[in-house]
């Protein structure tokens, strides 16, 4: 018996250009957000980048929504319909519900689609931490690698994929409650920029101050520059809130360091960027874990 065609699905959060999801046939579900009484709830619903980060700095507190589990079962059963089976690759579980309404929508179709395969994966990654994974197993798909192939892959490599990330606005980060007042003013007042990463269980954790965006970039681009060392990495992925500049800064220091040539720079999302505010720089890459040293 042949088998069964199969689609990959993931979420916005990954922060990948719409294009990239229509020109390689991915399904997207859409974490959803809100600016006041307007809800944002789809691609072509969302605001404008700029726009969006301008409204930020005017002051406004965007606020999300994780996907429910029938806002899941309908993006999923649309390919189930057709015959397809599905590997959706899910926003942390660290950071969002998202994850469990998928899993939730899944046993439900399971029971209804016997014959289908459908696998959701934990990514543990966020904004194009999820988008690398997805990359790369959307590359494997169109090597010819099976949906079991690309899960195991998945699974096996996902704790191996680092997020490096600076913040810039802590008044952003104060009024969502992640720091206190107190350290807002004093870390603007000193130029202290918080460096963040990715922890084994998907959540964002705190791991050391920098004075200066340069001077964290560098040390971001140091740490690459050692993670690396016998790993293959023939794409690095940056996402930013709407400070391009720094963004390519990252990626010359990089390049100076290491060789690397091939990059991948996009936007921090709406559905990311409601909670870095603007001027975050996030870096991505595969190394051995995710201890930080």
């Amino acid at each position: 018996m042949s088998q069964r065609p199969y689609v990959i699905t993931s979420d916005n959060t990954t922060d990948l250009p719409y294009s990239y999801f229509t020109e390689n046939n991915i399904g997207v579900m859409h974490v959803d957000y809100s600016i006041g009484d307007i809800i944002y709830d789809d691609f072509d619903k969302d605001l404008d980048n700029k726009e969006f980060y301008d409204q930020i700095r005017g002051g406004a507190m965007p606020v999300t929504q994780q996907v429910n589990p029938q806002k899941a079962r309908e993006k999923l059963e649309q390919y189930l319909k057709q015959g397809m089976d599905v590997l959706h690759i899910a926003f942390s579980s660290g950071l969002s519900g998202t994850y469990n309404s998928v899993r939730m929508a899944r046993e439900e179709l399971a029971e209804e689609y016997p014959d289908a395969k459908i696998v959701v994966i934990d990514s543990l990654c966020a904004s194009m931490g999820e988008g690398l994974l997805l990359y790369k197993a959307v590359e494997m798909k169109k090597a010819g690698r099976s949906l079991e192939e690309v899960a195991q892959w998945v699974e096996e490599h996902k704790l191996c994929l680092f997020h490096n990330v600076v913040a810039d606005d802590l008044f952003h980060l104060q009024r969502g409650g992640r720091v206190s007042k107190a350290a807002a003013i004093m870390g603007t007042a000193l130029g202290i920029k918080p460096l963040i990463y990715v922890n084994d269980e998907g959540k964002l954790i705190p791991y050391g101050k920098v004075r200066g965006k340069k001077a964290a970039l560098q040390q971001m681009a140091e740490k690459l520059a050692r993670d690396i060392q016998g790993y293959d990495n023939d794409i690095v992925f940056i996402s930013h809130s709407d400070c391009p500049e720094d963004a390519r800064q990252l990626q010359e220091m990089i390049q100076e360091r290491t060789g690397i040539q091939r990059f991948m720079i996009n936007y921090i999302g709406p559905t990311i960027g409601s909670h870095t505010g603007v001027g975050t720089v996030a870096l991505f890459y595969f190394t051995g874990s995710r201890k930080v040293n």
